[in-house]
């Protein structure tokens, strides 16, 4: 990366600034940061062509422009060239997150996956959202298509009997009788009608309810069909019954918890699958390789080419290997770059064709003095 260079100027002084912009910006990938007269980063933005990305700004018409508003907070401009988009991409997401814009912060894009959640706590929540929670809450995902998501995760909880009310609500199990001598009242009619244990009103286990949502968890995770098993034995019944309208309703649950499993079954593969070395060429030859496993960097380095550098990289490639990871959540610090290298990949397919399994980067570029066994 680039030495970093800083613009010092008082608040307002805009025509020194583009006036030094235009003499000492380069149109290449960059990061560039906004700094007010504190030197508080206020915000973080990259740029294909730093020199015309910044000077849009001064065209920016105030204060209905983002940019405009930007610069009317901005005493200093400084930034770091780096060798590509995808590595501004990257690099801007670090520093959003090291800094914490304020800019960035209060205007975020609204998100397009979704992500099923579960919420900690002693009843927890399995619920559909788009933004990240807390370190307490669980992530699957992401997905496209929230709608059918929100109807699969409703009928899952309705046949489980799990909640769907506010993360806050007060929760009584009925084991905690030397703090209930009998049970209150649910907090909603899902218990009345038959699809809520209502833990909020001690008419439940707190084991019995924990039992549920392992269920729920390990049929998200492709590690359980007790729900639909439960779904077609329902289905069963009211056909021997004859009692085709219910036969109907419960082929309706049949094929929303079916799609649900796809979904998860195809978000699991596609994050085994954006496992890879990938080589991304520079604008001025400063080619950079990463080490990408489950959509996430795990390393980066100058791409190889001497005999000692390939063996360096041969190492870092060599940790993350032939490493087997069960479906589970994504880690809430990881989410925002899973989701940019998800959407890099998707956006330039072409890229792939630079992408190499680590297994078959090792195969390819042994050590010197390597001997198979």
């Amino acid at each position: 990366m680039a030495v970093a260079r800083a613009l010092t100027l008082p608040l307002g002084e805009l025509g020194t600034l583009k006036r030094r912009v235009t003499a000492l910006a380069e149109n290449r990938p960059a990061i560039y940061r906004m700094l007010d007269p504190a030197r508080t980063v206020v915000y973080v933005g990259k740029a294909k062509r730093l020199r015309a990305r910044l000077l849009s700004y001064f065209r920016a018409r105030y204060p209905e422009d983002k940019a405009a508003r930007i610069l009317q907070a901005t005493a200093d401009i400084e930034w770091d060239y780096v060798p590509s988009e995808f590595a501004a991409l990257l690099e801007e997401l670090r520093q959003i997150r090291r800094h914490r814009p304020v800019f960035n912060v209060r205007m975020n894009r609204t998100r397009s996956a979704a992500f099923i959640k579960v919420s900690g706590g002693l009843a927890p929540k399995i619920y559909v959202g788009r933004n990240p929670g807390t370190h307490a809450v669980r992530h699957y995902g992401p997905f496209l298509g929230a709608g059918r998501l929100h109807e699969g995760i409703r009928i899952l909880n309705d046949l489980l009997g799990l909640r769907d009310c506010a993360v806050k609500m007060p929760i009584a199990f009925r084991d905690q009788g030397d703090l209930f001598e009998s049970r209150g009242r649910a907090g909603c009619l899902r218990y009345e009608l038959g699809t809520c244990l209502g833990p909020c009103g001690g008419f439940v286990t707190e084991r019995e309810y924990r039992e549920r949502t392992d269920t729920a968890v390990a049929f998200i995770e492709g590690r359980s069909l007790v729900p639909i098993d439960r779904v077609i034995a329902g289905m069963v019944e009211a056909s021997d019954q004859q009692d085709f309208e219910r036969a109907a309703w419960w082929r309706d649950k049949f094929d929303a918890l079916t799609w649900l499993l796809a979904a998860c079954t195809r978000m699991h593969a596609t994050l085994d699958s954006m496992s890879f070395v990938f080589v991304d060429p520079g604008v001025y030859g400063d080619d950079r390789a990463y080490v990408i496993r489950h959509a996430r960097v795990r390393a980066s380095a100058p791409a190889p080419r001497t005999p000692i550098e390939i063996e360096a990289f041969h190492s870092l490639v060599e940790e993350h290997a032939g490493v087997t990871t069960a479906p589970g959540p994504i880690p809430q610090p990881a989410i925002d770059e899973t989701l940019l290298v998800l959407s890099w990949f998707r956006r330039h397919p072409a890229a792939l064709r630079r992408a190499t399994r680590l297994e078959d980067w090792l195969e390819q570029h042994r050590p010197i003095g390597f001997v198979p066994c």
